[in-house]
């Protein structure tokens, strides 16, 4: 029997832990992993305001958990944002894969649109899962359903939004021989 995979998640949230759980059991199906959780700053703002500004709050997740833990496999940095569209204000969640052999995976979630009492609140500097609770009554809503939870009445959950794009994050592992370590 071979070692469980060793991945890393640069966050505590127990959505996103459970995310890259759920997206790695999908890829490597008969497999152990191991999922170990550690605390790495963003390095950008608590509320990321921009596509790259998000991708670039989970490369330094990503690069900060293979520092605190360097002998995995695997480590990720999951970074959720919104950006302003000409339709209202979109979210989406970047995913970074950093391998053992250099090879990294990124991947952007599906995004949707915030109901306008909510994107105000972000607009106003409100941090997404704040202004969530404020809206819908809840306390906490980023750690369990999120907002695509809360909009959709559970039919779609945070987890599962994110677990997708960890799946899609990790195509390169998959396939070695079209990507390159960088």
């Amino acid at each position: 029997m071979s070692r469980p995979i060793q991945l890393v998640v640069a966050s505590a949230n127990p959505v996103k832990l459970a995310a890259v759980q759920r997206g790695a059991g999908s890829v490597w199906r008969g497999r152990d992993c191991s999922v170990v959780a550690v605390s790495v700053d963003s390095q950008v703002s608590d509320q990321p305001l921009s596509d790259a500004e998000t991708l670039s709050g989970a490369e330094n997740r990503a690069r900060g958990a293979c520092a605190a833990e360097p002998d995995a496999d695997y480590w990720f940095g999951l970074e959720g944002g919104v950006e302003p569209s000409p339709h209202g204000l979109l979210t989406f969640a970047w995913i970074v894969v950093i391998g053992s052999d250099n090879r990294i995976g990124r991947a952007r979630s599906a995004s949707f649109l915030l109901p306008e009492a909510v994107a105000g609140k972000v607009r106003s500097g409100m941090e997404l899962g704040q202004a969530d609770d404020e809206v819908f009554g809840r306390t906490d809503s980023k750690r369990s359903d999120g907002a695509i939870g809360l909009l959709t009445a559970g039919a779609l959950d945070r987890t599962e939004l994110y677990a997708q794009a960890v799946t899609a994050a990790l195509i390169p592992f998959l396939n070695p021989d079209l990507y390159p370590p960088e």
